[in-house]
């Protein structure tokens, strides 16, 4: 079979399903695949004229809005690289975002911008551009913010490559800093594919955008492999997961499923238990991903939503989805297990490489079409993720005889809190630059809400004085507010392994061991 590209899969909806509606924006303008397509047109039209040329990186920070999925689609199809970025970063995040990653050109909402981004860009001398939609004309117009040195519209061939890189995003690592990921036309290909089949969506299928697009799981499952079943994707009236209008945007919008991680879920069940619905809307399933999500829940959701819940596994460098439990047609839906693999090879490997057996736990590998090439410069990094031939997930699991797999924890000292993968080292590193802190480890800590959360064990300089509070104002100036710590605990020494090591999951054991007895408002 020819290779696929994002841009001909994107196409060959229009060209089939040209009047199904393709984008709901809940307030606003509802586009068919048809109309979608000449915007996504128009707006390609004007980078080039912006001088965006393939290759180049584009750098958007925006929330989930019509402007953000016509303008990130029209970077893909001129062959240039979108790298989206979370809208709530600091200028610091965006400084060291945009220059990590070659930054060429940023784009932010028209009318109000993006003051911590448009600050970093400024300070990098990187053209800045605003995106809004114009009622009038129907289209996304794209507006120059600071000095861009307007071009002749060149023709060049807008036929994408397989091999064209297509979306750059950072992912946290048990390194200082965040990894850069690459993926292909055919790694975002590959991966829709893979999940239209598995869930079998169609364009019949409407879903409900509650996961934001800077992530591969709102942009991968929900929004890119919607639109490219023929389906509708709908953008919510607040314009982000709102516990108040969710139901009321499924069913005025005639939605038949949606994605999220289990801390939406568990808020969902929460108002379910207070302030009930009268009548829910019939799904055909829900999915779930980018976190753990207990049996206990599952069986929950299925009982007060009356649908199916499906729990998957996926990573960026896999362009999302790697596994995932199968509709009811396809098969059991066991819960405490991610499913099976979804278009992919997976494996689990002992410390040799080898191969283990079901029920043996080891460290689950993959291989197959939607994975990345590799980080970008970052060869270390890379030699040890594909050892053996395999990309070295970071996680620890067993499949059972049917081939469901079941993670069992996490290499990786990553902090996930409700699907935000969070580097501790990064929280780390902004902790240990306060005047009064001599000493600091971040770890993850059992959450209710989120599944982790961040904490931090803390020694200050002899004399020095700082508060909880002192020290989480500070780290507001460098860190999202996810990242900051929720709880600190200060001592006189942090503890050490007998090599005199500072090990995390022994830090942690030793500060959350009696958290039970007191209270945690900190």
């Amino acid at each position: 079979m020819a290779a696929l590209t994002l841009t001909a899969l994107l196409d060959h909806a229009a060209e089939q399903h040209g009047e199904n509606l393709a984008l709901i924006a809940s307030g606003g303008p509802h586009l068919t695949h048809r109309e979608l397509h000449g915007a996504i047109e128009k707006a390609a039209a004007q980078l080039r004229r912006a001088g965006v040329k393939p290759g180049d990186l584009v750098s958007l920070a925006f929330p989930n809005t019509l402007e953000f999925v016509v303008v990130f689609i029209a970077v893909t199809r001129v062959r240039a690289i979108a790298a989206p970025l979370n809208a709530a970063y600091t200028e610091e995040e965006f400084k060291f975002y945009l220059e990590d990653a070659g930054s060429t050109l940023l784009l932010v909402p028209g009318a109000e911008g993006n003051k911590a981004a448009e600050a970093a860009a400024a300070e990098l001398n990187l053209p800045i551009a605003g995106v809004h939609w114009e009622k009038e004309s129907g289209d996304v117009v794209i507006v120059p913010k600071s000095k861009i040195e307007l071009a002749p519209e060149l023709e060049v061939s807008s036929m994408s490559s397989y091999t064209d890189e297509a979306l750059f995003l950072h992912t946290s690592g048990t390194t200082s800093r965040p990894k850069g990921v690459p993926l292909t036309q055919a790694n975002l290909a590959s991966s829709i594919q893979h999940i239209k089949a598995w869930y079998e969506l169609s364009p019949s299928d409407r879903t409900l955008i509650v996961m934001p697009l800077f992530h591969v799981h709102g942009l991968m499952a929900a929004l890119l492999s919607t639109l490219a079943a023929g389906g509708t994707a709908v953008l919510p009236a607040a314009g982000r997961f709102s516990a108040s209008s969710f139901w009321k945007d499924i069913k005025t919008n005639s939605v038949t499923w949606y994605t999220a991680v289990p801390t939406i879920h568990q808020i969902l069940l929460k108002v379910h238990k207070s302030h009930p619905e009268a009548e829910y809307p019939k799904l055909r399933f829900i999915r779930s991903c980018s976190s753990s999500l207990a049996p206990a829940v599952l069986e929950d959701l299925q009982e007060s939503f009356n649908a199916p819940v499906l729990e998957a596994y996926a990573m960026t460098e896999a362009s999302h989805q790697m596994t995932s439990n199968p509709i009811p047609a396809h098969g059991p839906n066991k819960p405490g297990t991610v499913g099976k693999p979804t278009g992919i090879e997976l494996a689990i490997l002992n410390d040799d490489g080898e191969i283990q057996k079901p029920g043996v736990v080891g460290e689950v590998s993959i291989r197959g079409p939607n994975v990345t090439k590799g980080y970008r410069n970052n060869p270390d990094a890379n030699k040890t993720a594909f050892e053996f031939g395999w990309f070295h997930t970071g996680d620890r699991g067993f499949v059972d005889e049917d081939g469901y797999l079941t993670l069992t924890g996490r290499i990786k000292e990553l902090i996930n809190r409700g699907g935000e993968k969070i580097s501790p080292l990064e929280v780390d590193a902004v902790l240990l630059s306060h005047p009064a802190v001599s000493e600091a480890v971040a770890f993850g800590a059992p959450d209710a809400h989120f599944g982790e959360e961040v904490n931090a064990g803390i020694v200050l300089n002899k004399g020095a004085n700082a508060t909880e509070k002192d020290i989480q104002e500070f780290c507001k100036k460098n860190l999202a507010p996810f990242k900051i710590p929720k709880r600190i605990f200060f001592a006189d020494e942090l503890p050490r392994t007998a090599t005199g090591k500072i090990q995390r999951r022994i830090v942690a054991e030793h500060f959350l061991k009696d958290t039970s007895k007191e209270s945690t408002s900190g």
